[in-house]
């Protein structure tokens, strides 16, 4: 499971680095994109819905949300406001206080997610499969599976970036152009 945490927090830090990446002129301007209308899921589905986030240990994901986008927060206003420094550290602690458990509202639209995506029974089967010693193994086994599915891709995509630049320098060598 330690495995898992690190993936989905390095998944969670890219989202974040993402949200950072946009000015925050831009961010303001835009108008937050609507989130896709779900269709209505029975208590039945959510509860199995979030018995399933619950078994892979999806809070691990957006765990730090709250502090990590109160810092990212802090971090853009102190971008134009560095003579306020420390008092948008000290309001940050305060903000982050106010806002704290507010995570679990992912968890609330995950479950919507899964819920909507899978019907009831597909659900209840999911956590019937979880539960099951292969589910197990699948649960145990996918954060590492998924971490060396990574590295070997990246792996991969440097050995085939060298063929791709062989490619690129015979054809050139073709045209007279030693690059």
């Amino acid at each position: 499971m330690k495995s898992l945490s690190r993936i989905l927090s390095a998944a969670g830090l890219a989202v974040g680095l993402a949200l950072t990446a946009v000015p925050a002129d831009a961010q303001q301007k835009q108008a937050p994109a609507a989130a896709p209308a779900l269709k209505p899921a029975s208590p039945a589905a959510i509860a199995a819905a979030k018995e399933i986030l619950a078994m892979k240990n999806a809070s691990a994901m957006y765990a730090s949300a709250v502090p990590n986008l109160v810092e990212q927060t802090k971090n853009v206003l102190l971008q134009s406001n560095l003579n306020y420094q420390k008092d948008l550290n000290e309001v940050a602690v305060i903000v982050a206080k106010n806002l704290a458990g507010r995570e679990k509202e992912i968890g609330e639209g995950m479950a919507q997610v899964y819920a909507n995506e899978f019907t009831e029974q597909e659900l209840k089967d999911l956590v019937t499969f979880y539960k099951s010693p292969l589910g197990q193994k699948l649960l145990a086994s996918e954060p590492r599976a998924i971490q060396f599915s990574m590295s070997y891709m990246n792996q991969w995509a440097q050995n085939f970036a060298e063929i791709i630049n062989g490619q690129f320098r015979a054809e050139m060598k073709k045209r007279g152009k030693d690059i």
